[in-house]
């Protein structure tokens, strides 16, 4: 049996018994038994769904259902994203555009809609985030900390960690490639719109905070020149 089709029946296995994150699968023998297959093969076929994170093997222990966590997507991302750009592709750009795009689409969805709870949250996140600034501190978890609250109030799980891929890969990426950082003030202020864009209801504000927070970097890429991956900057947008 194709080490593929392997993967694929194990997969079905996981959903059609309703195994949830954690969960201990069949033993190796019991594998076996079921998919018909050879000892090498069940084991190649629990090691390929490991890097993919469906699987956890413990050894010693046994064969759990992995955290399902988008790591390889980021992963894959990151890796696909710094490779396009050392060719001369515009790699990095395509990717701030897609995540831009995102929030865009978001960003008006929240407009007036978020909880008093989490907008006295993220007052105080912006106001740490002007502190930072001010002494020359780097903004990099306080602004990520800021996107995922914005976004908290959607409840949606998956679109979260969606999000949080996109950060990941992004930054992993921005950081090895350097560029000019921009101007802490500058991020602050805009961070402060969208801010007071969502909390006044008006989407089409919101919407236009979003592009501008985007714009300034967006620009910067569009016609930097590869640089050294050794180069490192703190750029977070």
């Amino acid at each position: 049996m194709a080490a593929r089709d392997l993967q694929e029946r194990i997969k079905k296995l996981i959903i059609d018994r309703r195994l949830a994150s954690g969960a201990p699968l069949p033993t190796e023998p019991e594998l076996m038994e079921y998919l018909g297959a050879s000892r090498n093969s069940v084991r190649e076929a629990l090691k390929a769904l490991q890097a993919m994170g469906i699987v956890e093997i413990r050894h010693g222990f046994g064969t759990y259902v992995g955290p399902m966590s988008l790591a390889p997507m980021i992963e894959g991302l990151a890796f696909r994203t710094v490779a396009g750009h050392y060719r001369g592709e515009d790699s990095l750009l395509q990717l701030l555009e897609l995540r831009e795009a995102v929030e865009t689409g978001l960003v008006s969805r929240l407009a007036g809609r978020i909880p008093r709870a989490d907008l006295v949250e993220l007052d105080a996140l912006v106001d740490r985030m002007e502190e930072q600034a001010a002494r020359g501190a780097g903004l990099a978890e306080t602004d990520r900390a800021f996107h995922a609250t914005l976004y908290r109030g959607l409840d949606n799980v998956l679109l979260s960690e969606v999000l949080e891929a996109f950060w990941d890969a992004f930054h992993r990426v921005r950081t090895d490639l350097g560029g000019e950082p921009q101007d802490p003030k500058v991020t602050c202020r805009q961070h402060r719109e969208i801010l007071d864009a969502v909390r006044s209801g008006d989407s089409m504000r919101a919407e236009e905070a979003i592009r501008e927070h985007f714009g300034n970097i967006r620009a910067r890429l569009s016609t930097p020149a590869p640089q050294s991956p050794h180069t490192r900057h703190n750029e977070r947008v």
